[in-house]
């Protein structure tokens, strides 16, 4: 088994994570599968306070996003259809990660 360490800069924060499989090829495919870029900052605020974060809502949906811990906006990874273990950030129509305002609930 050969496995590959990964690491990605979310804000000030650098996370690893380790990839394997049973040939070269194999391990390359599971690192395609994280692909996110390195975020800097958030883009509502500019802070680099960012963190990791994972909820489930109504006992059924799960969610993985990239959140400001200082003005609470997130982005939310989002998963292929064809294959649920490639995750990828969110983006907006031109492109730019589709970061979203903290909202309240009522």
């Amino acid at each position: 088994m050969l496995q590959m360490m990964v690491s990605k800069r979310l804000g000030r924060r650098q996370f690893h994570f380790t990839v394997q499989g049973a040939t070269f090829h194999e391990t390359v495919a599971e690192y395609d599968r994280l692909s996110f870029p390195d975020v800097a900052k958030c883009g509502l605020c500019g802070s680099d306070n960012l963190d990791l974060t994972a909820r489930e809502a109504q006992g059924k949906f799960k969610y993985t996003s990239l959140r400001c811990l200082d003005c609470r906006g997130d982005v939310t990874f989002g998963k292929r259809q064809d294959d649920d273990q490639t995750v990828f950030l969110r983006k907006t129509e031109d492109g730019k990660l589709d970061w979203r305002a903290y909202e309240k609930p009522a």
